[in-house]
């Protein structure tokens, strides 16, 4: 492996991120992987109580698949055993504890997922559950008694719950010194993490220390905001792109962000260079320029990044055809009806909805309309013989209903 010149290396390994702890040692690091021929250990730690990745969660993969691209050695620890604890990172209550079984089937969707953009071939996956499992309680008091109350108060998540008298159970605070042992267990060389894990990571070089290992450098990814603009993004708040959206969700979703967004879409979901960044910052500065084409432009490159060119021109002539010219796609699937059914029925078999109640929810809200006119009636019906009916769930989902 001939590894790039270090100064080279640190160019793509800035892009994007928010903090590298420290780094000069990181520089070190990397001259001394490119002195003795030697691939640097990478880890990124992935909690497998979210099984649905988005385009949020895609940051800090992205910079993972640089270090793979530099011809570092990216691992990828499934959190199985942490998540009986469950990360109390950005929480105000404790978070519910997972089996190793729930973790297990999570983490294989989070794999899957991640191959859209990560080396798969060459990605080390590990399970923190084969060192963590194997401590004695023993074990465990030793590695409890390398850090003080004092310092886990330190961490924001702990003292505001601790201020306003919400519980934390004594567990929680095992969860960091989980994670930093998964770096003692891998001699990590650097860590990569969100900015809301930035305490767990720092706890990761205490520890490494305490063990005589050379502590790991930390790399910290800023949080991207979802298409609200306003919080980060995550399913729970309906904000969020995920990595399986269709090309028309993902088209579409994006152009929903404010326009205050298209700047930090372009440098963090779609990882574009310095001289890419530039020319959007030109184009943000000139009055001349509608941001709305921008942002079209965004939504066609985010979209191919996932999918292909040709499935972003189609997703845009869609939205087009939909939103511009009020029609529908010319694609769409259709629903064979064989006996009378409860559209309720319908929205949830054809995959429109993601539940029965989500799905009269909907026909509540006047999201649902037949052949352009809103149906609000839950117990409404379609039975054979009533043709071909166009139904639309909320502003992008169609399905052609043949009865």
């Amino acid at each position: 492996m001939t590894f790039l010149p270090v100064t080279e290396q640190m160019e793509l390994i800035r892009r994007g991120t928010e903090e590298i702890i420290p780094e000069e040692e990181l520089i070190q690091k990397l001259v001394w992987s490119k002195e003795h021929n030697t691939p640097l250990k990478i880890k990124l730690g992935c909690d497998p109580s979210r099984p649905d990745l988005h385009i949020g969660h895609a940051v800090v993969l992205r910079k993972l698949r640089h270090f793979q691209d530099l011809g570092h050695q990216a691992i990828l620890v499934i959190g199985d055993f942490t998540a009986h604890i469950g990360d109390p990172s950005g929480r105000n209550k404790t978070r519910p504890q997972l089996t190793l079984e729930e973790a297990r089937q999570n983490a294989e969707s989070y794999v899957e997922q991640a191959k859209v953009i990560l080396d798969i071939d060459k990605l080390k996956i590990v399970y923190n559950s084969d060192w963590l499992d194997a401590m004695s309680f023993s074990d465990v008091i030793k590695l409890a008694s390398k850090y003080t109350v004092a310092r886990m108060m330190e961490r924001d998540d702990f003292s505001k719950r601790f201020k306003s008298e919400i519980p934390i159970s004594i567990h929680e605070f095992l969860y960091p010194l989980a994670q930093g042992m998964d770096s003692v267990e891998l001699k990590a060389d650097v860590e990569l993490g969100g900015t809301d894990q930035k305490f767990n990571l720092l706890v990761g070089r205490d520890l490494q220390r305490e063990y005589n290992q050379k502590p790991q450098v930390i790399i910290t990814l800023p949080l991207l905001e979802g298409t609200d603009g306003v919080e980060k993004m995550s399913k729970s708040y309906g904000n969020h792109i995920g990595l399986h959206d269709s090309p028309d969700e993902m088209y579409g979703k994006i152009l929903s962000i404010p326009d205050s967004m298209i700047e930090k879409y372009y440098l963090l979901a779609l990882d574009s260079d310095p001289q890419t960044m530039a020319e959007i910052k030109a184009q943000l500065a000139d009055q001349a320029v509608n941001p709305r084409d921008i942002k079209r432009r965004l939504a066609r490159e985010l979209v191919t990044l996932y999918y292909d060119s040709e499935t972003a021109l189609q997703a845009e002539k869609n939205f087009d055809k939909i939103f511009i010219h009020k029609g529908i796609p010319d694609e769409i699937d259709t629903y064979q009806l064989s006996q009378e059914t409860l559209l309720v029925e319908i929205l949830f078999n054809a995959g429109l909805t993601k539940s029965k109640s989500d799905a009269r929810r909907l026909i509540k809200q006047n999201a649902v309309k037949l052949d352009g006119i809103a149906c609000s009636d839950i117990n409404y019906s379609l039975r054979p013989g009533c043709g071909e009916i166009i139904v639309k769930v909320g502003k992008r989902k169609f399905i052609k209903v043949i009865g």
